[in-house]
Order: structure tokens, then C-alpha cells, then sequence
């Protein structure tokens, strides 16, 4: 565990010495502030549903951004080979990274908790769901995450590594929306995988055994197979 932690304080250092960090930063809370805020008066309710219906799709875009570097920029730049000859193993560079990561999505998180603080002097707001939903949020920005760093270590092309992990990312979003083309039998399957409905169960404050089961299961393969694909190319 020294050793992820190591990595991710390195990694997560990394992040805010960069202005990249920041623009994404911003382009989230500006993107988020703005939707949640014109629907918020729009329908006049005291509750986080539309800030949290619209997270997942978000998320899609944004954290693909923020992994797009982990392994691409090393493998580029040669910075890899030096890594590795310190006394790490490929498994806690590939989780030192991934907390780093889920750190960063964290540390974008906790600007927006402003939201809801706003909302409960406005109106009478139910903070169980509101909890839970950024239970959610991070259990998805994890797995998203996770699917991002598995895009970054298979190119040394960032563009090409925010390309794919982002096409993953909506691709697990958006595949409730082709259930009209998809047979019966094979609907369960496919509501199954969809990111977007176990994310939903839990902002609802339905707390689902299955649900937290989908994004350890999503995290756990995203990351298995860059642990792999990182051994490879040694």
C-alpha cells in the first residue's frame, strides 16, 4: 500500500500543477452549475434529481479527460521505463493511478455540495437522496475512471486514449436507450449493463447490493486489463 500511495500522491500532485486541471475544473461546475440551476427554477423543486439525472452523461466526457494522461503521456515520453525501474510492481502503479483519479473526480465533486446547501435554504431539501447520490457519483466516476486509465494504457496517443475511453464511457451511459432493437431475451442483459440505470437506483437513495456490485465489477475488469496490457508492452 506504501507503494500506491507513493504513486498516488505523485499522480495526484501532478494534476494541479497542470492548468488542465483547472479548465476541467471549471467547464464541470460551469456545464453542471448551469443545467442544474435553469431546471432548478424552471420546475421549482427542492431536490438534486436533475444535477444527478444529468451527471452520468457528464461524466462521459469529463473523465476520460482526466485519465487521458496517466499512461499515455509516460509511454510518449520514455517516462514509463524510468517508473519501472523503481521498486513498484504494475499492480500499484495501475491502482496508485486509479486513485489518483478517483481523488481528482472527488476534489471536482465537492465544489457542487454548494448546490444542495443552496436548495435547503430555498426549500425543504430531503438529504438522504442527496448522499446517496454522491455515493453514486463516485462509485461511477471510479468506474469510469477505471475505463478511462484502460483507454490511456493501450495508446501513446492522448487524443486517442480520450477518444475511446469517452466512446466507452457514453457507450455504457446511453445502452438503456437501444432496448427498442434489442431482443426480449436479452433485454435483463442489456439493462444490466447500462451505467446510467445502477446510477440512478443509487440517487434515488436505493442502496442495491447489485448496483455496487456493477461498479467494483466494471472498475475491477477496466483495470485488470490495464494491469495487462501494461505487462505487455515491458
Amino acid at each position: 500500500m506504501n507503494k500506491c500511495w507513493n504513486i498516488f500522491k505523485k499522480e495526484f500532485r501532478a494534476y494541479f500543477v497542470s492548468p488542465i486541471a483547472y479548465i476541467v475544473i471549471a467547464i464541470f461546475l460551469l456545464v453542471t452549475g448551469w443545467f442544474f440551476f435553469t431546471t432548478f427554477f424552471l420546475y421549482n423543486q427542492a431536490d438534486m434529481r436533475n444535477f444527478f439525472t444529468l451527471l452520468p452523461l457528464v461524466f462521459a466526457f469529463i473523465v476520460p479527460a482526466i485519465t487521458m494522461r496517466l499512461f499515455s503521456e509516460e509511454l510518449n515520453t520514455g517516462s514509463y521505463e524510468i517508473l519501472l525501474t523503481m521498486p513498484v510492481t504494475f499492480t500499484s502503479v495501475v491502482i496508485g493511478k486509479f486513485m489518483a483519479a478517483v481523488g481528482f473526480i472527488i476534489s471536482m465533486l465537492v465544489p457542487t455540495i454548494s448546490y444542495p446547501i443552496f436548495i435547503s435554504f430555498v426549500g425543504k431539501l430531503d438529504w438522504g437522496p442527496v448522499i446517496a447520490g454522491y455515493i453514486g457519483a463516485i462509485m461511477l466516476g471510479a468506474a469510469f475512471s477505471a475505463v478511462g486509465i484502460f483507454s490511456s494504457s493501450i495508446t501513446r496517443n492522448q487524443i486517442i486514449a480520450f477518444i475511446t475511453g469517452t466512446a466507452i464511457c457514453f457507450a455504457l451511459t446511453l445502452v438503456e436507450r437501444i432496448m427498442f432493437f434489442v431482443p426480449s431475451s436479452l433485454v435483463t442483459v442489456i439493462e444490466y449493463l447500462g451505467a446510467n440505470v445502477h446510477f440512478q437506483n443509487v440517487a434515488k437513495g436505493v442502496i442495491d447490493s447489485r448496483d455496487i456490485l456493477y461498479f467494483v465489477s466494471v472498475s475491477f475488469i477496466a483495470l485488470y486489463g490495464a494491469n495487462l496490457v501494461i505487462q505487455r508492452k515491458n
